[in-house]
């Protein structure tokens, strides 16, 4: 079997916490209110157009014209949606250092707004600048678990599916990463992964903080 020469990491809630509560915990001080918003309004199914290449200013006009009471609210999301990217997960900045120093080359795949990446990558530069390449949903028009991003990544990476480990906290895209050959580790925490980089050789155990 091919030893795994590569790591490919998702960002949200791998790399990075994901959560939209953030961006109205502030503003809407009920809960129940804020529940409701969040679940009938701006929600998953919503927020997906955006990782497969809508524009918010497309969007937000529909959902807009949907729920007018909800006008601001809603442009709030395009104007601050990468505070809701945020913190760091404990342990993965140094897991990266750690397999960048072992000279273990990192890749990225992320469903992610082709609009709000920018931003965000330039605001975490110092995590990201170690990866040799990034492939971002909404700039391919692509999304995970889509069996066509995962191999337009491996071809971009220049990479064989048997040398990749894919790392996602999504068991639909560890097993769509699996259909296509690559091995798969459902992201649970900092130390599990850890301890599967270690056992494949990749790294050295180490405790994480």
């Amino acid at each position: 079997m091919t030893e795994v020469a590569a790591v490919i990491f998702d960002v949200g809630n791998v790399l990075y916490h994901w959560n939209p509560r953030v961006l109205y915990e502030r503003l809407i001080d009920d809960d129940r209110a804020l529940d409701a918003f969040l679940r009938d309004v701006v929600t998953p199914e919503w927020h997906f157009q955006h990782d497969a290449g809508r524009p918010f200013a497309e969007t937000s006009a529909e959902l807009i014209a949907r729920h007018p009471e909800h006008a601001a609210l809603i442009r709030h999301w395009g104007d601050n949606f990468i505070d809701s990217v945020a913190p760091a997960i404990s342990g993965m900045p140094q897991l990266v250092r750690d397999l960048h120093e072992a000279d273990v080359p990192l890749y990225a795949i992320t469903n992610f707004s082709a609009e709000f990446w920018p931003l965000f990558h330039a605001r975490e530069r110092a995590l990201f600048a170690p990866f040799r390449d990034i492939v971002v949903s909404g700039a391919e028009g692509l999304v995970k678990p889509d069996s066509a991003i995962y191999q337009l990544a491996l071809d971009r990476f220049g990479i064989l599916p048997s040398q990749a480990l894919f790392v996602d906290d999504r068991p639909e895209n560890i097993a769509a990463a699996e259909a296509a050959g690559m091995r798969g580790h459902l992201f649970i925490d900092a130390a599990a992964l850890r301890r599967d980089l270690a056992a494949r050789g990749l790294l050295t155990p180490r405790p994480v903080p």
